[in-house]
């Protein structure tokens, strides 16, 4: 059956098992790249993405087998679809490089900047109109990336970079998502990701290959396992709740990252990571607040965005991605 949700978050009754399907989800997240992480140690991305992709395969199909909707694997949008098919691919093998050679808190504070990405997207692609208030949240959040970054001071490294490109990935994908997802069979919006992903690093995959032991290729089918759980708790959460309560939900992978890179790795977050993630947390949060007021966003671009989701190993909601209907 295809994946249905409500068109309008604001008629959503209050439920707590929204969030806190919404926090497992995005715990599972943050487990899934501490996976991504240790692997990334011994293995090129390449390889990671091309297995993990492979075992999530028969979990995507088995779900799609289940879509009764009529259609063909035809996009009706064929160029807005291999866009998105090259970005989200790109987008996910910049994350896993970015995961490999990063701190963890380091990495999840650009990929926050997500958002802020979305809202600048949204304006060309979206014909959003974005205000002074929301403006200026994006203003806050660009400059908790130069915090980050810290261009001059010190050297910005190639994961630095994959960071940047990740989160403008993610941001990419998502308006396109919100653009064509309506119109596009889930089958279309889901397959044409995966199977790029298999076709690239399958490619990639004789130039990179290291011989792997039984749990290790094992640990690339957890990723995608976990991939695919996420996905659908963060999907439970949007049907459950309001976006407004749902996405913030996703800044609480800092408290994972934190943790997860003391206990495991030995990372201890620097003071100007930490103001650079409040910055853009700060932002993220407020934008998702003046979005879901009244008359002031017709596409929520933001709120409604499951941005972990778009990944080549993860089910996707394209029906999240309905316009709301406004009195603007």
């Amino acid at each position: 059956m295809p994946l249905k949700t409500h068109s309008n978050a604001a008629s959503l009754p209050a439920s707590p098992l929204g969030p806190l399907f919404a926090l497992l989800g995005f715990g599972i997240y943050s487990t899934h790249d501490v996976i991504v992480k240790y692997l990334g140690e011994t293995f090129s991305v390449f390889q990671i993405m091309f297995f993990s992709g492979m075992f999530s395969f028969p979990l995507i199909m088995g779900m799609l087998m289940r879509d009764r909707t009529p259609g063909t694997l035809r996009a009706v949008h064929p160029w807005w679809s291999m866009l998105r098919m090259v970005t989200v691919v790109a987008g996910t093998a910049s994350a896993f490089y970015a995961f490999t050679v990063l701190p963890l808190a380091q990495t999840y504070t650009m990929l926050f900047a997500a958002p802020i990405l979305i809202t600048i997207l949204s304006i060309p692609l979206l014909g959003e109109r974005v205000g002074l208030h929301r403006g200026l949240a994006v203003a806050l959040g660009l400059m908790g990336v130069i915090v980050v970054l810290r261009p001059g001071a010190e050297p910005v490294s190639l994961g630095h970079l994959a960071g940047v490109f990740a989160a403008f990935g993610i941001a990419l994908s998502s308006v396109i998502m919100r653009k064509i997802g309506r119109d596009e069979r889930s089958a279309v919006l889901m397959l044409y990701p995966m199977l790029a992903n298999l076709v690239i690093m399958g490619l990639a995959l004789p130039f990179v290959y290291q011989p792997m032991e039984l749990a290790e290729l094992a640990l690339t089918g957890v990723i995608a396992a976990m991939a695919f759980v996420a996905a659908l708790l963060i999907i439970a959460a949007y049907r459950l709740a309001e976006a407004a309560v749902v996405a913030p939900m996703q800044y609480s992978q800092i408290l994972w990252a934190t943790v997860y890179g003391v206990v495991l790795f030995s990372e201890t977050p620097d003071a100007w990571t930490l103001v650079g993630a409040a910055l853009i947390i700060v932002s993220g949060l407020y934008i998702v607040f003046r979005e879901t007021r009244r008359n002031v966003s017709s596409n929520r671009p933001v709120s409604r965005a499951r941005t972990r989701m778009e990944s080549v190993t993860s089910p996707n909601d394209t029906d999240a991605h309905t316009p709301i209907k406004s009195n603007k």
